[in-house]
């Protein structure tokens, strides 16, 4: 029996965060909701976290500056970024970073689940994640 993914959804909007974590949830994953990614950080979630779905713009620290702090880190677990302002430099940006995808919001749920699939694949069998 294999362990299910346990996806970090970080987004200021509470209503994205539930919407989110309902979808992902109906599809079997593990999920735990965090309203920044300074939150995310202090948690202790950073470890066990299979892949970060992360808002571009909130406060203090956005998605893409999430994505550099963690990397510096060391770690390899990988990202996809929603966001309700979407900007093509900031896209490519994210993109070269290392994102797996970059969706604008509203974002339809298959698209998601699909990003998210193809995140987990290329994740699978890291060590030192």
């Amino acid at each position: 029996m294999t362990t299910p993914s346990v996806i970090s959804v970080i987004d200021d909007d509470a209503s994205v965060r539930t919407a989110t974590n309902n979808l992902l949830s109906s599809h079997g994953y593990t999920v735990r909701t965090f309203a920044s990614a300074v939150e995310f950080l202090q948690s202790a979630q950073l470890n066990d976290t299979s892949c970060v779905i992360a808002d571009v713009q909130m406060p203090v620290m956005s998605g893409p500056e999430l994505l550099t702090v963690i990397r510096g880190q060391g770690h390899r677990v990988p990202f996809i970024f929603i966001t309700a302002f979407p900007d093509e430099s900031v896209r490519a940006q994210a993109l070269n970073a290392g994102a797996i995808c970059f969706l604008a919001k509203p974002f339809a749920g298959p698209t998601l689940i699909n990003c998210l699939a193809i995140a987990l694949q290329g994740h699978r069998g890291r060590t030192g994640d």
